[in-house]
């Protein structure tokens, strides 16, 4: 790899850029599949990644290709070169400089494939035994993935992942009678754990089995929802989609873009970029813009902090760079309330595990379906709930948090709580 990477480097420079740089991912995949609760396949995936970068003048040629081989890299290059070429200049585009060369290692030994078809075996039989009326698709897989940046600055990092990742997707049946389907996955570095009693599995498997009798929300209401840690797009994504990535930044269409330093949320909100802690697996070690990555907090104690800018839309906008652009490498901090005691302060609200709708404009506007949901009623959760819409602006209910649970959920890349929200419209179908 670190041969094709600097004759690719070595190329781009020869042929005419100022500036370059080259990253080659390569990755195989070791994978179990399980359809409706029995082993259909095994295999091996191999995956190339070839992504080039050249400056000519300020003009910028960008190419990815999936072929290491050396016509196609050839290719691949002079492509590049002739984009730059072709392009607008903009003093904006630039490469990382030089400050420390690197290597990381996030390996654990190789792929227990033994092992790991017996704990996929295990959670088959247990969600059988301890739930008969699911039905069950699995996937379970080793992957080992090797890294190489290279840029014209003298940059050199690399970087080797493995673990283990566990994805199930499951539905409860009774005759002609079916619960909505739902979907988790959880990534590991060991399998020292049933797989059932990993993140929000057991869970989730255990609410679809209570799930094929649901009831209609009877009447429109505006009131307190709880977000479960499996349904980290309805808040946490859309946060980042519309408010902190440098697209929003860069448009002008954040309603944060002149926020850093100012109260976007209750004091109870911190959301932080943590590709640096233990519990996530594979972490970001460093951008694809060349620099070493960094944790770093959005949103401290409700003030905005940081946007999520590479290097491009830092110099763009004048604004820092933010220590990565992993967003997926998320932490939502704990809070101080006990999950079942955030339950019993509701009379009446939602708990949502899925929430499907489209990104929202720049107001911040949400709307769309929670599914795989619970009425609660009382302080406590009662019925399923039929399709349900749901509507709030996001900008205004991250200033109405009644609490965040104690109680966090790890999946190998978040790490979240259950977060309650107030002033969201909650009305049947």
């Amino acid at each position: 790899m670190k041969d094709m990477a600097t004759y690719a480097l070595d190329k781009l420079t020869k042929l005419g850029a100022d500036k370059a740089s080259v990253k080659i991912t390569s990755g195989r995949k070791d994978e179990f599949n399980v359809e409706a609760s029995k082993f259909s396949l095994m295999r091996t995936l191999f995956e190339d990644s070839l992504n080039l970068k050249a400056i000519i003048g300020g003009k910028k040629g960008t190419i990815s290709v999936n072929k290491l081989d050396r016509e196609s890299v050839d290719k691949a290059v002079e492509e590049c070169i002739a984009m730059a070429n072709s392009a607008t200049p903009d003093e904006a585009e630039d490469i990382a400089p030089l400050v420390e060369n690197k290597s990381f290692s996030r390996t654990i030994g190789g792929a227990n494939m033994g092992k790991l078809f017996s704990r996929s075996k295990e959670i088959l039989d247990d969600v059988k035994r301890e739930y008969p009326n699911i039905s069950l698709d699995l996937m379970t897989l080793f992957q080992d993935e090797k890294t190489i940046y290279l840029n014209s600055n003298g940059v050199e990092f690399t970087d080797e992942t493995e673990g283990y990742h566990v994805q199930t997707t499951f539905t409860a049946k009774e005759g002609e009678a079916s619960s909505s389907m739902n979907y988790y996955g959880v990534t590991v570095d060991s399998l020292d754990k049933p797989f059932l009693d990993l993140g929000m599995t057991r869970t989730l498997i255990d609410e679809a089995s209570r799930s094929i009798k649901t009831r209609m929300v009877d009447d429109k209401f505006v009131g307190k929802i709880i977000v479960t840690p499996s349904c980290d797009d309805m808040i946490w994504y859309t946060i980042f989609g519309c408010f902190l990535n440098f697209g929003s930044i860069l448009e002008g269409t954040s309603r944060w873009k002149d926020s850093l330093g100012k109260q976007v949320a209750d004091k109870k909100l911190t959301m932080s970029a943590v590709p640096l802690n233990p519990s996530v697996i594979g972490g970001e070690r460093f951008t694809d813009d060349g620099f070493i990555s960094a944790d770093f907090d959005y949103i401290k104690d409700g003030v905005l902090k940081n946007f999520a800018l590479p290097l491009y839309a830092a110099n763009k906008t004048g604004h820092p760079r933010s220590g990565n652009t992993a967003f997926f490498n998320l932490e939502v901090a704990a809070g101080d309330v006990a999950l079942q005691d955030m339950i019993k302060g509701i009379d009446k609200g939602l708990l949502i595990n899925r929430f499907s709708g489209g990104m929202p404009g720049p107001s911040g506007d949400v709307s769309g379906v929670a599914k795989n949901s619970f009425l609660i009623e009382n302080g406590k959760i009662t019925d399923a709930v039929s399709e349900t819409m749901v509507n709030f602006n996001v900008i205004d209910i991250l200033q109405n948090i009644p609490a965040i649970s104690r109680e966090r959920v790890e999946t190998g890349s978040t790490i979240v709580p259950w977060c309650c929200f107030d002033g969201v419209t909650v009305s049947g179908k």
